[in-house]
């Protein structure tokens, strides 16, 4: 009768444990490449404003001044140009004015005189002097007139380009068109516009601070209310009598 060997059972013991753990370790290797992670696709925003939202950056403002070749300062018009330009300055400015002079062209000399009238208009309207800066410009056509070119930054309201069409709109096979959603430059031309007219750009994202009272008025409303008399301005018989209708009497 042969007696097995202590040494040689150790040894298929320890292959018997050594293959249990390769076929657990392939098993779990076999449902982890079952598990296949799902690609996020780009959807098209319902909501219009943030398909095309409305950023606020920083632009420059620019009024051209024509000067002609024999006439080195300005007319009434443009003098009238220029003392605007300064009152928005001082109103919705974020830096200083860079005043930009034609070099080579045919009015350059004419010009460089017409700056000095812009800029004694500039202090007389409140803009510093350190706040002015001067620099030439090389015009791209040297048989032409240039302009002088007054500029400063601002903030303004940008929104778009319209006029993307990322899918098509009519019967397609792509998944976009049947899932019924707006598309993409829906409310694209409201957003430019509304970005375009807006006076302060700051309106668009908070209210502006509250001011003072009127207090002139104030109290002769509050005087009005104590006497018992309306609040409601008088008008002349004339304005009655212009009326076209008499629906409501």
């Amino acid at each position: 009768m042969t007696v097995p060997c202590p040494r040689h059972n150790g040894r298929r013991g320890a292959a018997r444990r050594a293959a249990q753990l390769l076929a657990a370790a392939g098993m779990a290797l076999a449902v982890s490449g079952c598990y296949v992670a799902k690609e996020k696709v780009a959807t098209i925003p319902d909501d219009y404003r943030k398909r095309h939202p409305i950023a606020i950056k920083e632009s420059d403002r620019t009024v051209e001044v024509f000067i002609g070749k024999s006439r080195g300062t300005l007319t009434a018009e443009q003098r009238a140009d220029v003392l605007a330009f300064a009152h928005v300055w001082r109103r919705e400015a974020t830096g200083g004015v860079i005043i930009d002079v034609p070099a080579g062209a045919p009015n350059g000399a004419a010009a460089a005189q017409a700056v000095q009238e812009i800029r004694s208009i500039l202090a007389a309207a409140g803009v510093p002097p350190h706040g002015v800066a001067v620099r030439p410009y090389t015009h791209p056509d040297p048989t032409k007139l240039a302009t002088v070119r007054l500029n400063y930054p601002k903030m303004s309201a940008e929104a778009g380009p319209c006029g993307l069409w990322p899918h098509d709109l009519g019967p397609t096979m792509d998944t976009a068109y049947n899932q019924n959603r707006p598309y993409w430059n829906l409310g694209c031309s409201s957003q430019r516009n509304l970005a375009a007219m807006v006076d302060n750009p700051a309106d668009l994202v908070q209210p502006r601070g509250e001011t003072g009272i009127y207090e002139a008025r104030r109290s002769t409303a509050i005087e009005k209310y104590r006497k018992g008399d309306e609040f409601s301005g008088k008008y002349p018989v004339a304005y009655e009598r212009a009326k076209l209708s008499d629906v409501g009497k």
